[in-house]
């Protein structure tokens, strides 16, 4: 087993074999001269060069003596264990040590008013040492003169990353490096821009850096750090940030920490091996015990302020407050902050606010026994709801059995174990969401979704946002359904019924239900209006001809006019009610989609918002869709996670 550490061993004996095939050999009357031939032979820039000096140069004496000096030269190159990290196995033992980067030793140059000076700053993990050529190199490099070798080779050797003067130079204040600082983005922010120094001219050193940022008033988050790094390493002619100030960050307002499930998301609808659908493992009603605590507020937070670069505080706001969310039967401890339950029930959420509903359980059937049901609460019926009686709740409405033709109205959810066959009459209407087994002959409304496992037959369905029909025998066949997105079914129409289907979808079914109502009233009241004015000129004609009109026929023809004032009335309401529903509907931007998993068959009849489609061959496993308005056919389109899941949760899985 290789571990890391033996890798980085192997691949620096590799970079040694790579630098004597890359190495070139330079020579010139100076040190800069022939580091400079090196860097032109390698095609890379001085400062990425490394070299080792072979022969020293001399400037002999009078003409005579003079020597080159000569160099060996190659790239500088590094090791980066973030290079291998992602790659390459670790031993486990040896990944339980810290690893240390390794980083080269390094040197830098500074001249100042009292001279030049050398700063050394010794390598970490393996890297090597500052090369003392190097040091001399930049030394050079910068016309220092009266250089103290033995000095710059002590320096070398110790690293102890402090500045000491080792030479002169020929110091020249009109090169000198300059910089500007400038306060920005509301005090927030200080940026500095530094100008190279020329031949002769002084660098900055850092505390003449800081100075001049305190000076410009920026005394608060100045990055020392950076700047000392900075003073070492300039970057010229660029703006970089050297001060920054603390945002203030608000306080996090109150929140209310249910005990309880608030929306449902983990119930899901199964279907058993005998074909039922068990809606008692959905976990649908939260039962809770009088005195159980069902939710807690979640005190408001302090704001921590902040401040600008200049020390200007910066306030905060403190986190909001917010009240107990208390509905019915439920109330607050001593310390304000629980609710408590008052008695045993459903735990529910109604606008916000929590309630703990009773339940009202009818051990049979709805029928002459028990009568008609009103309960504010939820309802859960054992048996079947019988012809001609009703059940009216507050809350949920669970029935074991079948729904006749009843009327049913809640303003929770509905949920029929086994079917609603309504025979033509009757009608089922939720608030949220109505969950049955089948829906033959029937009226059904739900405010968010409607769920059928085995099919829909001959029926008038209306949902705010989906239909959604998934199972062995999920058909739909005859009748109207509408829905704002979405129409899913296992099949869509009938090969041998002549009975149409029709599935509307991308817009809100109650907006197009005002719209039908604006339009059948409008063409009721046009055809009036036509009447009327027939009558009006018949009348007209007679008095024209008689020069006058017998008593009735005069109290008749008032009696039309007036009528005809009303009329035009009520025709312009219409008018004005069709176009305002018009914009309605066009200003949604729901998608619409009606789709089969498995076959639409010749008949069904499709709109999506104002465009219509009838089928007219066999599709198998597709969605229709409006694209640059036209309905398009494309392939089967799975029901996302949102289209399976009501707001209350429940998934038809």
């Amino acid at each position: 087993m290789v571990d890391f550490v033996r890798l980085q061993d192997i691949l620096r004996e590799q970079l040694k074999d790579d630098r004597s095939i890359k190495a070139v050999d330079a020579s010139g009357p100076t040190l800069e001269t022939a580091v400079t031939e090196a860097a032109l032979l390698l095609d890379i820039p001085v400062r990425r060069l490394e070299y080792e000096i072979t022969e020293k140069g001399s400037p002999g004496f009078l003409g005579t003596g003079k020597k080159d000096w000569k160099i060996r030269a190659y790239e500088r190159m590094y090791i980066e264990k973030e290079k291998f990290q992602e790659d390459i196995f670790i031993d486990p033992l040896s990944a339980q040590k810290p690893l240390i980067e390794d980083k080269d030793g390094d040197s830098f140059v500074q001249l100042r008013p009292e001279g030049a000076f050398l700063k050394v700053i010794a390598p970490a993990g393996k890297g090597r040492k500052a090369l003392e050529a190097h040091a001399m190199h930049e030394l050079l490099g910068r016309g220092v003169k009266n250089i103290d070798e033995a000095l710059v080779a002590g320096l070398i050797k110790e690293a102890a990353g402090e500045y000491v003067k080792v030479g002169d130079f020929d110091r020249s204040p009109a090169n000198a490096s300059t910089a500007t600082v400038e306060i920005v983005e509301n005090e927030m922010k200080a940026l500095m821009q530094v100008t190279p120094p020329g031949p002769g001219g002084c660098d900055i050193p850092l505390e003449t850096y800081i100075t001049l940022i305190k000076n410009h008033h920026a005394t608060y988050g100045i990055k020392e750090d950076f700047l000392r790094d900075f003073a070492d390493r300039p970057v010229y002619r660029e703006k970089v940030e050297v001060a920054e100030g603390i945002k203030p960050i608000d306080g996090r307002d109150a929140y209310i920490q249910y005990n309880f499930e608030t929306d449902q998301s983990k119930a899901r609808l199964r279907e058993g091996i005998n074909g039922k659908v068990d809606f008692k493992e959905l976990n649908i009603i939260q039962n809770v015990v009088e005195g159980q605590p069902l939710a807690k507020k979640i005190p408001p937070e302090k704001g921590t302020p902040g401040k600008t670069v200049t020390g200007k505080r910066i306030p905060a706001k403190d986190g909001r407050d917010t009240g107990l969310p208390l509905g019915k039967n439920v109330h607050a401890n001593g310390d304000g902050d629980t609710i408590i339950a008052d008695m045993n029930g459903q735990v529910v959420m109604v606008k916000g606010k929590i309630n703990v509903e009773p339940v009202y359980t009818v051990q049979g059937d709805v029928n002459l026994k028990t009568g008609n049901i009103i309960f504010l609460g939820a309802v859960i019926v054992n048996g079947n709801v019988e012809d001609g009686f009703s059940v009216k709740a507050a809350g949920n409405i669970e029935v074991n059995g079948t729904v006749a033709k009843a009327e049913l109205d809640a303003e929770g959810d509905i949920i029929i174990h086994q079917g609603i066959n309504s025979k033509g009459g009757g009608s089922v209407r939720s608030g949220r969401s109505v969950w049955s087994r089948f829906i033959e002959n029937a009226t059904v409304e739900a405010g968010n979704m409607v769920l059928a496992s085995d099919g829909i037959i001959n029926s008038r369905v209306t949902a705010l946002n989906r239909i959604i029909c998934q199972g062995k025998r999920a058909h739909i066949m005859g009748g109207r359904l509408r829905a704002r997105e979405e129409i899913n079914a296992k099949v869509l129409g009938n090969p041998t019924s002549g009975t149409e289907t029709i599935c509307e979808v991308g817009f809100d079914p109650k907006v197009r239900e005002e719209l039908d109502r604006f339009t059948a009233s409008k063409e009721a009241l046009e055809k009036e209006l036509e009447d009327i004015k027939l009558n009006l000129q018949t009348l007209i004609n007679i008095k024209k001809q008689r020069k006058s009109l017998p008593e009735d026929k005069e109290a008749y023809m008032k009696e039309l006019l007036d009528r005809r004032q009303i009329v035009i009335g009520d025709l312009k309401k219409a008018i004005v009610g069709i176009q305002k529903m018009g914009e309605l509907l066009n200003s949604l931007s729901v998608r619409g989609r009606v789709s089969a998993s498995s076959r639409v068959y010749p008949g069904v009849r499709i709109f999506i918002r104002d465009v219509r489609e009838d089928v007219r061959t066999d599709y198998r496993a597709v969605t229709f869709i409006l694209e640059d308005g036209l309905i398009r056919v494309v392939k089967y389109e799975e029901p996302d996670q949102a289209a399976q899941k009501g707001s209350d949760g429940y998934t038809a899985d």
